[in-house]
């Protein structure tokens, strides 16, 4: 059996008197790619913030690598081996694009250092071009660059990307997916959340679709590809 890197049981998280998650199982195991899915406001990201301690759970469990850690802060979890790329990239842009990777670079839990800044630069050639450009001269594409390259010089277990390609041009983000890919192939585990439906199903080993709070798929790709009235019903495609 796979040992599961971040895991919820029973999860139940509220906004006030809104009951957003309801009892949700979920995990993602060492080495592998899972898939997030759900129309907007159906609790994807509530989930990411619930397991990663940036909202607290009102009932259930989170565990990282077998260990409890319900409610524990955000620092001790990423500790864990666990790189959080969100929604909004939250680069800092009075750094240079040297400086917001740099800040970041550390061993991995177990001592590595597979990934340094010159691997990151030659994997993200357009940083390499801007290392002394201030964060807030880049593109949204390159932002989104900065956040993946930053959080790789975590040396992390377990990569978490929400909305990884939102709002950017295709051509970039098709550069984003292939980043993502490589990374799967150097064994490093990995949440995604994206709208590209396709693009998460090519490269997922599982999927999880939420529909309000709740789960209501999960399997592999081939198994959600091969209902296309699951797709329709609950991502409206």
């Amino acid at each position: 059996m796979s040992e599961a890197i971040l895991e919820a049981r029973e999860l139940h998280t509220y906004y006030g008197a809104s009951h957003i998650l309801h009892g949700v199982d979920f995990h993602v195991d060492r080495g592998e790619t899972v898939g997030l899915m759900g129309r907007n406001g159906m609790g994807k990201s509530t989930l990411i913030r619930s397991m990663l301690g940036l909202v607290k759970p009102r009932h259930g469990e989170v565990r990282v690598c077998g260990t409890a850690m319900t409610g524990a802060e955000p620092y001790l979890i990423a500790r864990q081996g666990i790189a959080y790329v969100p929604e909004g990239r939250g680069i800092f842009p009075n750094l240079s694009v040297h400086e917001n990777l740099v800040m970041a670079a550390r061993a991995g839990t177990d001592g590595r250092r597979e990934w340094t800044l010159a691997r990151v630069l030659e994997t993200f050639p357009r940083l390499a071009e801007r290392t002394s450009h201030g964060g807030w001269q880049l593109s949204g594409g390159e932002q989104q660059m900065l956040t993946i390259g930053r959080a790789l010089l975590t040396n992390p277990d377990l990569l978490i990307l929400d909305e990884a390609t939102e709002g950017l041009a295709p051509r970039i983000a098709r550069e984003i997916w292939r980043i993502i890919g490589e990374i799967r192939i150097h064994g490093i585990a990995t949440l995604i959340v994206d709208k590209n439906y396709a693009a998460v199903s090519r490269i997922a080993d599982r999927n999880v679709i939420l529909v309000k709070g709740r789960v209501v798929f999960e399997g592999t790709s081939a198994t959600l590809l091969a209902r296309p009235e699951l797709l329709h019903q609950h991502l409206g495609v």
